[in-house]
């Protein structure tokens, strides 16, 4: 079990006051879960003290640390909401009574998930920290997950492949989300799990010897070369992200060029391609496989240099090479921005400057200024509280559109939450700059609804990268959107076949039933 000591020592710069905090939280659970026990036997308060942990270690702040350490005492002790509150203040409590809320997730087929997820996402609209801590908490109890009876493990790993994976990928938590899918699927898929292992293992044995060997040869030669300062690491590639390329491959592994790889971090961004030079110097890289992420990041922000080799020993490596924060933003995502000040890097002439993913935080992260009507100032009055922070406009936007949906037996909720928010994602922008997250096969009219409703309903044509386009043409990652309006204009029946996103169709729908009504 984490002592409170290790999870002190893994806060960024904690004072004296941060440290009593976590302390009087840690002891104060210890206390409330002291008659409980695990089903592996182990005293409960294991399970909380490793949240606590995994959200320091995340770089999360010390209120957050305290509510993941007491995270469960109102749902499991006799402790309650005002004891909460007179003891840590309020933030600690709404972070603590959002995360009971989502304990009544969970995953029982197609009707009772949809509430599951409405829930879920309703909830953390508020405060992003909830979902973070739930995350924590997901993941410790899916690495405990062989203690719980069988009949329930199934269940509980779909839950976690259903729900908790895709939004830890939508968040940029790839640490996370690796870890979550790997745990799940060998419960979910049991016999495919078998053959994934058997079928690594009869193409490369013990592949980590393999991996160990090429780095040395790596770091032997990126010292000679005089770059010192750098960390390396390796991994093999997870069995269930090798399961879903081993069926497109039709299961043969030859076919996958990325089963092992090695990570080399470095301080800058200059040294990333310097260390991309010499890697090709030493080893031979194989066409089409050098991916640039950082002049051109993923719509998630994450960035890094990608490139396949070949080594003299005819390994096949792919190798990511990354700065320090880029890494940290690309295993822990969004909760390395959540509440701390945006990280800098130096560019070539060594003036400071936000890095790329920091930047694009605040366009995800707050609304669009503009005119709101009376309606959506209602709602998102509903939904405010004290510690509203800053929060994925993906959430807010599916927490607002389905917060009164609850009593509507006809929704297709998980139907629109997969096609919106669960989708591959492109970032596309206005002319000013502003960041629109939107799914893959998105098209102007999307674009149009998810600036304002009224802007949708009367957009009369499209500008894409400063040219006229139709308004069905699929969008790219990185386009330029500018709408074209006019007061005469309305939506056409034919936009509901090239809408990708839900919210657009329910406005084209309820503005032809409009018209038909005149």
């Amino acid at each position: 079990m984490y002592t409170v000591d290790q999870i002190i020592s893994k806060l960024n710069d904690p004072n004296q006051a941060d440290g009593d905090l976590i302390r009087k939280a840690y002891n104060y659970a210890s206390e409330a879960h002291k008659n409980h026990k695990r089903y592996s036997g182990e005293p409960y308060m294991t399970h909380a003290a490793a949240a606590g942990y995994k959200l320091a270690a995340m770089g999360m702040g010390p209120r957050t640390i305290c509510a993941g350490l007491l995270h469960d005492t109102i749902e499991d002790t006799p402790v309650t909401s005002e004891d909460i509150d007179r003891e840590f203040g309020d933030e600690v409590l709404f972070l603590v009574e959002g995360v009971t809320k989502l304990s009544s997730v969970r995953y029982y087929g197609t009707d009772r998930h949809n509430e599951s997820l409405r829930k879920l996402f309703v909830a953390t609209s508020q405060d992003i920290r909830v979902l973070i801590i739930k995350l924590v908490d997901r993941l410790h109890n899916m690495e405990t997950l062989s203690y719980v009876p069988e009949e329930k493990q199934r269940r509980i790993a779909r839950e976690t492949l259903e729900i908790y994976v895709p939004i830890a990928h939508r968040l940029g938590m790839g640490k996370l989300r690796k870890e979550l899918e790997d745990l799940a699927f060998p419960y979910v898929y049991p016999e495919e799990a078998k053959r994934v292992k058997k079928t690594l293992s009869s193409r490369f044995g013990n592949a980590n010897e393999v991996l160990e060997k090429e780095r040395k040869t790596l770091q032997k030669r990126l010292a000679e070369l005089k770059l010192t300062d750098f960390n390396t690491s390796y991994r093999v590639k997870g069995l269930y992200s090798l399961y879903h390329k081993l069926k497109i491959k039709e299961w043969d592994i030859n076919a996958i060029y990325d089963l092992l790889a090695m990570r080399v971090i470095v301080n800058s961004v200059e040294d990333c391609y310097r260390t991309l030079g010499i890697i090709h110097e030493l080893w031979r890289p194989l066409p089409k496989r050098v991916k640039d992420y950082i002049a051109f990041p993923k719509p998630n922000g994450y960035q890094s240099l990608h490139t396949t080799v070949t080594t003299q020993n005819s390994v096949i490596l792919e190798i990511q090479i990354r700065t320090k924060q880029m890494h940290q933003e690309a295993e822990f995502g969004v909760a390395s921005h959540v509440f701390y000040k945006p990280p800098t890097v130096s560019d070539n002439s060594g003036e400071k400057k936000p890095s790329m993913f920091s930047s694009l935080v605040p366009a995800l992260f707050q609304p669009f200024s503009r005119r709101e009507t009376e309606s959506e100032k209602n709602l998102e009055k509903s939904a405010s509280t004290p510690h509203n922070q800053k929060i994925p406009r993906w959430i807010s936007q599916i927490g607002q559109t389905y917060h009164h949906e609850s009593k509507n037996p006809t929704s297709n909720f998980v139907e629109d939450a997969e096609s919106d928010f669960f989708s591959n994602r492109i970032f596309v922008f206005t002319p000013i700059g502003d960041v629109v997250d939107l799914p893959v096969g998105a098209t102007p009219i999307d674009f149009s609804y998810a600036i304002h409703s009224e802007i949708g309903d009367h957009t009369f044509g499209a500008n894409v990268n400063r040219k006229p386009a139709r308004l069905d043409k699929e969008l790219n990652n990185g386009d330029i959107v500018e709408i074209v309006t006019r007061k005469s204009a309305k939506p056409s029946p034919k936009w509901l076949h090239f809408a990708k996103t839900s919210v657009a169709r329910k406005h084209i729908r309820a503005a032809i039933e409009q018209s038909n009504k005149i």
